[in-house]
């Protein structure tokens, strides 16, 4: 029985640190200014659609040549 022990020790510990973790994690966090949010939206609004253009080239490529997509 007692390697059943260590384990919820460990386990407990290892819930604590992760908690500790995020705590810290969250103090040091900011909220971002209008403009680093607004930056940061078109960042992922462009990535986002060079996504979706890849996608598109490739359906319509395999279109073309007549393969049907996977």
């Amino acid at each position: 029985m007692e390697p059943q022990i260590l384990e919820d020790r460990s386990f407990k510990s290892k819930a604590r640190r992760f908690l500790v973790q995020c705590a810290r994690v969250l103090r040091v966090t900011r909220k971002p200014d209008r403009a680093e949010f607004s930056m940061l939206v078109k960042v992922s609004g462009l990535g986002i659609a060079v996504i979706g253009v890849i996608g598109f080239l490739l359906h319509l490529i395999w279109t073309l040549l007549g393969l049907k997509p996977v």
